[in-house]
């Protein structure tokens, strides 16, 4: 699997270039690593949108989900990835990321939750990773966000993920003090023993 870390990229752009990796198709698996400028992300699901009263973009894209808010400090992992080299169901794939940040948190003695009514994981109610995801000819992309240290105010201007009240939480706030490069390796290493126990096809 080939791990790109592209630093802090224009969401546009990127969404752009994982649509065209798609659509060319996947002979490769892929992790891109990055961050985004301050913008505001609308998924397929446009029903009760509560949209922000900001200066920040808002930005249409074809991920599951509703609205939610990507800025500096904030660690992106999309996973392009062809289902195809796996024995795996998008709904397992999504507990695989989960679990991965659970373990990952585990690491620091912290109790990280899943909710089956929201996709992501939950610290005492609190959210502080996202997913959302698009399948395409059974290839995935989108993928994951972890709030690290970043500016959280631009969430309450929105219900994040459709979830009025939801509060969000970082890693700085539970005493966590990481780079977005350190945090990533230590994530990806956790997501990658996991996918591999599903491998079907060396790649």
């Amino acid at each position: 699997m080939k791990i790109k870390y592209l630093g802090v990229q224009d969401y546009c752009s990127t969404f752009r270039a994982m649509k065209k990796k798609i659509a060319e198709g996947l002979a490769e698996d892929e992790l891109w690593i990055l961050e985004h400028f301050p913008v505001y992300t609308i998924g397929v699901n446009k029903k009760n949108l509560r949209l922000p009263d900001s200066q920040i973009p808002i930005v249409e894209s074809d991920r599951g989900g509703k609205i939610t808010y990507h800025g500096p400090g904030q660690l992106i992992i999309y996973t392009l990835i062809s289902l195809n080299h796996y024995s795996l169901t998008i709904s397992k794939f999504v507990r695989l990321l989960e679990e991965s940040i659970i373990d990952f948190l585990i690491s620091y003695k912290i109790r990280g939750e899943r909710r089956q009514d929201a996709p992501g994981v939950y610290i005492n109610s609190k959210k502080i990773a996202s997913v959302g995801l698009r399948i395409k000819n059974n290839q995935i992309y989108h993928g994951i966000s972890i709030n690290n240290s970043m500016n959280l105010n631009p969430f309450l201007n929105i219900d994040p993920c459709g979830f009025s009240n939801l509060e969000m939480i970082q890693l700085k706030d539970l005493g966590i003090s990481l780079e977005n490069k350190e945090l990533a390796d230590k994530i990806v290493s956790i997501f990658l023993k996991k996918i591999r126990l599903y491998e079907t096809t060396r790649n």
